[in-house]
This record gives structure tokens, C-alpha cells and sequence, in this order.
């Protein structure tokens, strides 16, 4: 995962606008700074390399379907042909 940075002096900033004194304002940013750094938090490109992982795990369970259905397809016609020998 990757770290999500953000403007800190802007993120004061817009606290003090709200009330916060300084001390306050400053504190509180330091805190979020901490908590996110802590957070494992997904961007956009590791949601975009599971999805690369994920399509090609399923092109190949999707190969291995249809590998498996022909096999099926021929074992049938092969039981169809026994049964239509010892009828016939």
C-alpha cells in the first residue's frame, strides 16, 4: 500500500477558519497525520493491480471450464457409441 500525502498547513489552516486556536489546530493534524500513516489504505492502482490479478486467475479457470467440457462432450460420445454397439 502506498501513502496518501495531503496539505498539511491548508488543513490548519482551514481549522483555525472553523475556531481551533493554533495549538489546537496543529495537534489535530498531527494526529490525523499519525492515524493515516498507521492506515492501510488502498489507492487506485493497487485496486487496479488486484483487478489485473483477479481477470487473469479467471481467464484461466475459465480456460480449464472449457477444457473440461470437451473432455465431457467426447467421454459421452464415446459412452452414446458403446451403448449404440451393443443395441445394434
Amino acid at each position: 500500500m502506498t501513502t496518501v500525502t495531503f496539505d498539511t498547513h491548508k488543513f490548519i489552516r482551514r481549522l483555525e477558519a472553523a475556531g481551533f486556536e493554533s495549538r489546537q489546530a496543529e495537534a489535530v493534524v498531527g494526529a490525523f497525520s499519525e492515524a493515516q500513516q498507521e492506515a492501510e489504505v488502498a489507492t487506485r492502482l493497487d485496486i487496479e493491480r488486484l483487478e489485473a490479478k483477479l481477470d487473469a486467475g479467471f481467464e484461466r479457470v475459465d480456460g480449464e471450464l472449457r477444457l473440461n467440457r470437451w473432455m465431457i462432450g467426447v467421454l459421452l460420445a464415446g459412452v452414446a457409441s458403446l451403448v449404440l454397439k451393443a443395441y445394434f
